[in-house]
């Protein structure tokens, strides 16, 4: 029965990590969906509520290979100069596939840019911590 715990313990702490945080700014809500998965990360940031917007991706280099994260568009042109910035940022940041999705609908993408960078930042450093935590509670 103990293997089992064990077991049952390490399909808990393998799974997938969402955070979910909020910003207030201008008399507007930013949300921010962060999904962490061991290969991949997919974000959804978003005005006033949670929709899919503009969708990009973006491949980080193989470490031993010189030169930028390649992206690419895969759904929407919107917001299009954002979400790719993003998928980029997060892909180099945390050295896998990223996927960012940018919905807005009354802000502009150079208004809204400052504030859902803020909200990333936001959500990798509870990411961060949360992983410490977890190590922490290990030893």
């Amino acid at each position: 029965m103990e293997h089992w715990d064990r077991t049952f313990e390490a399909a808990k702490t393998d799974r997938a990590k969402v955070i979910k945080e909020e910003l207030v700014e201008q008399d507007t809500t930013f949300l921010a969906i962060y999904l962490e998965a061991n290969n991949s990360c997919l974000v959804l940031l978003s005005e006033r509520e949670d929709k899919l917007g503009t969708l990009a991706i973006a491949v980080p280099k193989p470490k031993d290979l010189l030169g930028p994260v390649t992206s690419s568009l895969l759904l929407g042109e919107k917001n299009a100069v954002s979400a790719r910035m993003f998928a980029e940022y997060v892909a180099a940041k945390k050295g896998k596939i990223a996927l960012v999705s940018v919905y807005l609908d009354k802000l502009s993408e150079m208004q809204a840019q400052t504030f859902f960078m803020h909200l990333i930042e936001k959500v990798m450093k509870k990411e961060a911590e949360t992983e410490r935590e977890k190590e922490a509670a290990e030893i």
